[in-house]
């Protein structure tokens, strides 16, 4: 067995991360892609990966790299890790639990002296979060061959700035875009370590969650228009608003994801936007996202059809023009059972107690599945909280969560196959 993790590493690690934020004025961390303390964030985490005797590299769509090398460099590496980009006024173990986790992990390997034949590559991947440009996953997804070069034209921010740009502005253009994208076979596993996200595990008492799968999102961009008009001077019998229609649209997407019955089937609406927005006029436009999750893949289908029927009918009857688009529609995928298996061996070799989980949010992990066998580690979440500045897991619990990663990691590595 490995030496157990430092606490110590941990915490510098995440709180100078912490300090690399767009608004500190404001609670929490707010660092979106490519933003300047973004940048300065990545620098500090290739910094940190060299000082643990890695190999960096980046590629062309800003993932990065730190290899361990392993005593066959021609085998097919292990891979571990997660994102540094935050939603907005985020919190501070997000994603950068997994990061850190990962670098930690590969200290301790390399501190050990044990041998491994397998390289051992921490992942940093681009933009997990669609915070800038309304995509998530966005360095996985291209790894996974969903999202090409010419598409990443196509992707703008709210200032107008398209993900091209900012490629091209901080050099990735000059790489081979091609090399971005990963084929079964390139990697021999992958591992993620993250927070819960959720309360299960902490209402539980278990330290550790092992993800059996991962649900999948689909988006919906959802534009009503209507007639723009004067609040006072206009009878209830001629209005054509467009904010109850966006209204009844939420309550039925709420209900029609509660009519499942289950705890993996979930619909939000979280960002709309009305047009004037005044206070004394009757909306013209109102825009509003919908984000739909499930483990079935056929349940997700089946709501997305339903809720954009739904959006047609309740357009006519208040003869509104209603566009939509399902911008995103990823497939859920399961978790590799022989890389889980290897996590409950660990487990059980450390005497450590875990729950069998599914994760109800998303992770580059999902797409990650496309082409690599996949399985991740949850330690749990102070009252369930994330995407919020009360976000908490203790540095103990990240630290349990990194000696699972660590000798997990050590023993895919030196294996053959997982046949």
């Amino acid at each position: 067995m490995l030496p157990q993790a430092d606490k110590n590493n941990i915490r510098t690690g995440l709180q100078t991360l912490a300090q690399f934020d767009s608004a500190p004025e404001q609670a929490g961390t707010t660092r979106v892609l490519f933003s300047d303390e973004e940048n300065k964030a990545r620098s500090y985490i290739k910094d940190l990966m060299q000082q643990t005797g890695m190999t960096v590299q980046e590629d062309a769509i800003g993932n990065i790299f730190g290899t361990l090398a392993g005593n066959d460099p021609d085998a097919a590496p292990v891979w571990s890790g997660s994102h540094i980009d935050t939603v907005i006024n985020a919190g501070m173990y997000d994603g950068m639990a997994g990061v850190i986790g990962a670098i930690e992990a590969c200290r301790m390997i390399r501190a050990s002296g044990e041998a491994h034949q397998r390289p051992i590559t921490v992942v940093v991947f681009a933009s997990e979060e669609p915070t800038r440009f309304g995509t998530g996953c966005i360095g996985s997804r291209a790894m996974a061959g969903h999202l090409s070069l010419e598409q990443t034209k196509e992707l703008y921010d709210d200032n107008g700035i398209s993900l091209y740009s900012e490629l091209e502005r901080l050099g990735y253009t000059k790489l081979d875009y091609d090399a971005v994208r990963k084929h079964k076979g390139d990697v021999f596993a992958s591992v993620e370590l993250h927070i819960e996200q959720a309360p299960v595990l902490e209402q539980l008492g278990i330290p550790i969650g092992l993800v059996t799968g991962i649900c999948a999102p689909t988006y919906i961009h959802v534009t009503l228009k209507g007639e723009q008009k004067h609040a006072g001077s206009t009878p209830m019998n001629a209005r054509h608003d467009v904010v109850p229609a966006a209204a009844d649209i939420i309550l039925q997407l709420e209900h029609l994801a509660r009519s499942y019955g289950n705890t993996h089937t979930v619909a939000t609406v979280g960002k709309i936007q009305v047009f004037p927005n005044a206070s004394n006029v009757i909306a013209g436009e109102i825009r509003f996202t919908i984000d739909i999750r499930d483990i079935s893949k056929e349940t997700k289908q089946e709501l997305t059809k339903n809720i954009c029927n739904y959006i047609q009918v309740v357009a006519k009857l208040r003869h509104l023009d209603a566009k939509y688009s399902v911008d995103t529609d990823d497939l859920p995928h399961m978790s590799d059972p022989k890389v889980l298996h290897v996590l409950e061996d660990t487990c059980q070799s450390l005497q450590i107690p875990y729950h069998k989980m599914t994760s109800g949010a998303y992770h580059d992990s999902l797409l990650v599945a496309e082409f690599a066998p996949m399985a991740m580690i949850f330690v749990p979440s102070k009252d369930g909280i994330s995407h919020d500045p009360a976000e908490y897991t203790s540095i103990a619990e990240i630290a349990c969560g990194v000696d699972v990663l660590a000798n997990a990691l050590l023993h895919l590595a030196n294996m053959q196959s997982l046949n």
